[in-house]
């Protein structure tokens, strides 16, 4: 006898209600992608040193220019509410009390990556670019460079 196995897609407002609720536990880190809740991997050190080290160069370059966000949602119409480790995003006069960005509001969004390389690659960037997201920068902290994308409208295309 066959099996199969059934799944069920959230909307994002289904996803928002199941955070105010308090569906997931305060320590449980997840992120709506193309309506799947996915459990994010536990940042080891190499990850939190980048970050912090991103925080530092990075605050100062954007300030009074950009909203940097860290480790916050943003919004795409694929049904995902992603949670890169940094998007730069256009200033917002509630700094986005309203509503996370949305790709018509990014500049640049960073994940960085040891244990989630080929998710990153594979999944997020596909992710972001169907959004129109422009640039997407990992940080691979396995092999210490900068992979830096640029998405081409036109071409539909990564380069």
């Amino acid at each position: 006898m066959l099996s199969s196995v059934v799944t069920r897609r959230f909307t994002l407002d289904e996803y928002h209600h199941l955070i105010k609720i308090g569906f997931f536990h305060e320590d449980e880190r997840v992120e709506l992608i193309r309506g799947e809740l996915v459990r994010m991997v536990a940042k080891g050190t190499p990850h939190t040193v980048c970050c912090s080290n991103l925080i530092r160069e990075l605050a100062p370059l954007v300030a009074g220019k950009a909203e940097l966000r860290c480790q916050d949602p943003i919004t795409l119409p694929s049904g995902s509410e992603p949670e890169p480790d940094f998007t730069i995003a256009r200033l917002a006069s509630d700094h986005y009390l309203s509503g996370h960005p949305t790709p018509e509001e990014i500049f640049l969004v960073v994940e960085i990556a040891d244990s989630s390389l080929d998710y990153d690659r594979d999944v997020k960037m596909p992710l972001y670019g169907e959004a129109g997201i422009p640039h997407y920068w990992i940080f691979n902290v396995v092999a210490n460079q900068l992979e830096a994308y640029s998405f081409n409208i036109a071409q539909l295309a990564w380069y």
